[in-house]
């Protein structure tokens, strides 16, 4: 099984649609990602990261319900 998380893009590193990378907040916990599937995204908006790839956009509420399901599931991820 795969698990992709939803964070919020803090920051957003080089111009190059291949090569950008953003830094990550998962509830906290802040991860380099790359940006290269998601050449629309900007600081503030939510994605959903497998394996150090953004994957794609998603809203607000859509990431945080998954974040409240997975913390309800691993309550000492929280």
């Amino acid at each position: 099984m795969c698990l992709a998380v939803p964070g919020q893009v803090l920051s957003i590193i080089g111009d190059d649609p291949l090569f950008r990378t953003g830094k990550v907040s998962f509830g906290g916990v802040m991860r380099e990602v790359s940006l290269a599937y998601v050449p629309e995204v900007q600081v503030g908006d939510y994605v959903i990261v497998h394996v150090g790839f953004a994957l794609s956009k998603v809203d607000e509420a859509a990431a945080q319900q998954t974040l409240d399901d997975l913390a309800e599931i691993w309550p000492e991820s929280a």
